[in-house]
């Protein structure tokens, strides 16, 4: 069975109780996680550690906080008390080597799912997803990913212009991947808004997977990342960040038949 489980985001014991709740078999079953396996809960390396032991039965895509722990091991960003256990571990070297050889994206076309930790991009077509995460899985994989890095926490890039660098091109699509939520009629991100869709004031702004433009991938499209969205299921989308890190819930969906299990992590 393939299992989606929504941001784990530190929270070992809960993710733990979770693969019990739904007998997960690392021999026969499969792990769709959406990213953001660390920060804010007390067992971020826990979680690296468990989940490297089951790497072959696991689809994990990178999210905006697994970005910033890498980062913050090449000493672009300065690190926080939930993520100096992983740096001073035996292992950091070795799990940052294995964060960096993940995708942004997963494909499984007979299921017919992507997996992405926020979303597609509402103006990239199927090609325009995977040419983009081919291209950010080279440039995290290679040698000069500290520059790199260096660059994609520079200034935000909301909107594709033929006219900007390439490595601006490099931006949207990170942003789009790892921290999207609302967008403009036009496609253009907005990166500041991250509450509920009844809390946004400003008409002119979507949810990405409502923008009216938005092309169709005829995937339905598996991604976490909004906790304030919560859990959505309808024939396009399946959101499942309910927020364990904030004490609500971590959710697992059968993708097989969509199966939905909660756990509650008060």
């Amino acid at each position: 069975m393939n299992w989606a489980i929504g941001d784990i985001q530190g929270c070992f014991d809960s993710f733990m109780a979770l693969l019990d709740k739904i007998e997960f078999d690392e021999k026969k079953d499969k792990l769709w996680l959406v990213g953001d396996l660390v920060n804010r809960g007390n067992k971020s390396l826990e979680v690296l550690e468990y989940l490297y032991t089951i790497k072959d039965s696991c689809n994990i895509v990178l999210g905006n906080h697994d970005i910033s722990l890498i980062a913050t091991y090449y000493g672009i960003k300065k690190p926080n008390a939930t993520i100096e256990p992983i740096l001073k571990s035996n292992n950091v070297k070795k799990l940052i080597k294995w964060l960096r050889s993940l995708p942004f994206i997963h494909i499984d076309y007979e299921l017919g799912f992507i997996m992405a930790h926020a979303g597609i991009a509402p103006n990239f077509e199927l090609g325009n997803a995977i040419y983009y995460n081919n291209l950010l899985q080279e440039k995290l994989s290679d040698k000069n990913v500290k520059n790199w890095l260096k660059e994609m926490f520079s200034k935000d890039i909301t909107k594709l212009n033929p006219n900007k660098d390439i490595i601006d091109y490099d931006k949207y699509a990170l942003g789009a991947f790892t921290r999207m939520r609302y967008c403009y009629k036009d496609g253009t991100l907005d990166f500041k808004q991250k509450g509920p869709i009844d809390s946004v004031k400003d008409l002119n702004l979507y949810p990405w997977f409502d923008c009216p433009n938005r092309k169709n991938l005829e995937l339905k499209i598996v991604f976490g990342h909004w906790s304030t969205l919560g859990f959505v299921n309808r024939e396009d989308i399946l959101a499942i960040d309910t927020g364990c890190v904030w004490n609500r819930e971590l959710t697992a969906v059968r993708l097989e038949d969509e199966k939905v299990v909660k756990l509650s992590c008060k």
